[in-house]
């Protein structure tokens, strides 16, 4: 097979790939993560590189921005290599660290009972210390025996089992230890598994790792399961991005691509080893000392995760591969910790409601109030979870990746340069800017769209329907697209090319939050409800957390209630994890109110798509909905 060679610049990276390969691919292999929200399918112009030498033949840039053809660069996607090559991958074209919500609200564990309380305190995972009694002539019984009744008797432990690398250290641990021993087990269900065996009295705790598998990003938390307490934690992109910044982008991937799937598991366990190792490392633990992980995630990423085929997940009727996944061992997904670690996933609700969802019901404890609460979770679908002790409904209404950034000309993920928060002087319709990092803009994220939607309108530069109007100011003209206003100049910008919104871009915010409103209003009428008898609102998730309550109402986003009925949440999915690690009735819990929460899916019927094409105006059509917004 005939191979060529590809620098990757700045790093001044080489690798050598098989004649054919893309550069998005390429670039990977050096370590280096490129933009690709469409899977390189050659569709979203965000993979731009330039080629510094060698020639990439005949490439269609026709997705690419004028402004970026006229740097000469190209779509990674595109270009074959079919000699040696050096390629420059720019700034804003890459993949780098996201700012990811680790956690906002502290989970506490034990007697307290008020929010986000959770008794009792019962880890996963725990360590025993023992002292058996010596054999003798005559006293025989073999070390397993003897350590099995030495734990029932201390612990009251019954039936109690081991896996062969723990029973491998038994015997000559005992021996060390003149028969005192620690043992670390792992107790799930009714069953208690031995997986390490330590001479004498250990001073180290129990360990364990909480992980959240978002579509976008990927956090861990490292936790002290004696203590209860957060050691460190870490997070990044999900390195399954390269594959395309959505769900159905990764499925079909998968099934468009030899060994696709396994494309596709292997980069998201590449992503939890990397932050995994980054904690070991730090804290100073070893692989070893780690006997449980519990994840959480949406139901495609646990198909993915698990290499479960995930493709009638995108055709209707939408069924998944299962709702509720197997413990398995460490070793068989090829996890960085324990080789007999046992993986646990929080149980899923339907195809796009996961178990990320059931994480953020239990850690929010809404399934314990009498409250009427609404939890919303806002990434590239949006998930709504409405309820309370007696019952509980959810649903999932696509919003697109708009919120992410993709569709969106000048939208990137939440990362450095990444604008965040704008501010519009009405008069002289200037802006001002704020980005992550503190660094030029490269271009805008989520919360800065809804930011900019939000003052565009309170500006006058766009109308209820998203249309920009004539106005007497520089920064409005008409662009390839269409009319667009100027957010950044290129002088001004860390892309060298000017940040803007289209009126396309704004059409696709519309059609993004007008699906999260109209899937709030969908479950209220088919619950008879009003909106007045919410109680309060969760807003989760990494995204959810920068949205900005006020501004978010101002578009019709969110529904017209007192801003005291809202509550960040943060990253609820690993408090759902850490608590499922830290008390074995909460894994109990997470499968009973997964299996009671109604589904209701939005594609049935007419009501969805009617509360959609009102609610695709800002705020929306029925002005009533929005009281606070009627200006006298």
């Amino acid at each position: 097979m005939t191979e060529y060679s590809v620098t990757i610049l700045p790093e001044n990276i080489t690798v050598h790939v098989p004649r054919g390969t893309n550069l998005l691919m390429a670039a990977k292999k050096a370590g280096v993560y490129i933009e690709s929200p469409c899977g390189g399918n050659g569709t979203c112009g965000k993979c731009a590189v330039k080629v510094v030498e060698g020639d990439p033949g005949a490439v269609d840039v026709s997705h690419l921005p004028d402004e970026l053809k006229e740097m000469g660069l190209v779509p990674a996607c595109n270009v074959k290599v079919n000699n040696d090559m050096i390629v420059e991958v720019p700034g804003f074209s890459r993949l780098t660290k996201h700012k990811v919500v680790l956690g906002t609200r502290k989970t506490r564990f034990g007697r307290e009972n008020d929010y986000f309380s959770f008794n009792p305190f019962n880890p996963l995972a725990q360590k025993y210390y023992l002292q058996l009694e010596k054999p003798g002539s005559d006293d025989c019984i073999n070390d397993l025996d003897r350590l099995k009744t030495a734990i029932y008797k201390k612990y009251g432990i019954e039936n109690v089992e081991i896996r062969l690398s723990a029973l491998r250290q038994l015997p000559q641990a005992l021996r060390l230890g003149i028969w005192e021993i620690t043992v670390t087990a792992v107790s799930i269900g009714k069953r208690t598994e031995i997986i390490r065996v330590e001479p004498g009295k250990s001073s180290r705790p129990a360990y364990g790792m909480a992980v959240d598998i978002g579509t976008t990003t990927v956090v861990v938390n490292l936790l002290d399961l004696e203590k209860g307490s957060i050691i460190g934690r870490s997070g990044t992109y999900n390195k399954q991005s390269v594959y395309g910044s959505d769900v159905i982008s990764r499925i079909i991937y998968s099934e468009e691509n030899s060994d696709g799937a396994g494309l596709l598991q292997k980069a998201v366990i590449s992503t939890i080893n990397q932050l995994t190792d980054e904690l070991l490392e730090t804290y100073s633990v070893k692989k070893d000392e780690i006997p449980v992980m519990v994840c959480a995630g949406n139901t495609v990423m646990m198909h993915l995760l698990m290499k479960v085929p995930a493709s009638y997940l995108r055709l209707e009727p939408y069924v998944p591969g299962a709702v509720s996944f197997p413990e398995v061992k460490a070793a068989e997904l090829g996890l960085s910790v324990n080789p007999d670690a046992s993986v646990v996933t929080l149980p899923s609700i339907a195809s796009y409601v996961g178990g990320d969802i059931t994480a953020g019901v239990l850690a929010t404890l809404i399934n314990r109030s009498d409250k009427l609460t609404l939890f919303i979770d806002v990434g590239t679908n949006g998930e709504l979870v409405l309820g309370n002790s007696d019952w509980l409904v959810t649903c999932s209404c696509s919003a697109g990746p708009a919120f992410e950034g993709s569709g969106i000309s000048c939208g990137m993920r939440a990362m450095d340069g990444a604008i965040d928060w704008i501010d519009i002087d009405s008069k002289t319709l200037e802006v001002s800017c704020r980005t992550i990092g503190d660094t030029k803009p490269q271009g805008i994220c989520g919360s800065g769209l809804i930011y900019s939607l939000s003052e565009m309108m309170d500006a006058g530069i766009i109308d209820r329907a998203g249309q920009i109007l004539s106005q007497k100011s520089s920064r409005l003209r008409e662009g390839p697209g269409g009319t667009e206003y100027v957010l950044v100049y290129a002088e001004d910008s860390g892309s060298g090319q000017d940040i803007v919104i289209t009126e396309g871009d704004i059409k696709n915010l519309l059609r993004a939050k007008g699906a999260i409103f109209a899937g709030i209003r969908t479950m209220l009428q088919q619950l008879q409800l009003d909106v007045d008898y919410i109680d309060r609102v969760y807003i989760a998730g990494g995204f959810g957390n920068y949205i900005n309550i006020t501004d978010a109402i101002n578009i019709g986003m969110l529904p017209d209630l007192p801003a005291e009925k809202y509550e960040y949440v943060g990253n609820s999915s690993i408090q759902g994890a850490m608590l499922v690690l830290l008390c074995r009735e909460a894994l109990l819990e997470a499968e009973e109110l997964a299996s009671r929460m109604t589904y209701i899916e939005l594609s049935v019927g007419n009501l969805f798509m009617d509360e959609f094409i009102s609610a695709v105006f800002i705020p929306h059509t029925d002005l009533s909905l929005f009281p606070s917004l009627i200006k006298e």
